[in-house]
């Protein structure tokens, strides 16, 4: 998941996660901040903020090494992010990626992909 333009555009977003999680799918956080809300950070089991891995998105290794972090392959992962770039760098890696352009899209979505019911 992504901070600016994913998680900010609502709490139904911030909602998603906490589903996710509570259903038992590892949390990321994969962000070019350097800083995120203590209440969004604890939302996730592993946060990825700017460089922190030696590479940044858009760049497909980013992915693929928060997943390895995760204990997961990138082809087990859902990837949302606002920026076309950033999705086509979650896809070369091999991550299943949302396109998130509206809140109310996005959760139905992921709802779908991880099987989790409706809010």
């Amino acid at each position: 998941m992504d901070y600016g333009g994913v998680l900010t555009d609502g709490p139904e977003v911030l909602d998603l996660v906490r589903r996710a999680r509570v259903a038992g799918h590892p949390t990321a956080l994969v962000s070019d901040a350097h800083v995120v809300p203590d209440d969004v950070a604890a939302l996730f089991d592993l946060l990825v903020l700017g460089p922190a891995l030696g590479v940044r998105k858009p760049d497909p290794e980013v992915f693929r090494r928060t997943a390895g972090r995760l204990g997961v392959g990138a082809g087990e992962c859902v990837v949302v992010d606002d920026l076309a770039a950033n999705v086509r760098g979650a896809r070369a890696a091999g991550a299943v990626v949302v396109h998130h352009v509206d809140a109310a899209t996005t959760v139905d979505e992921v709802e779908v992909l991880l099987g989790l019911p409706e809010a």
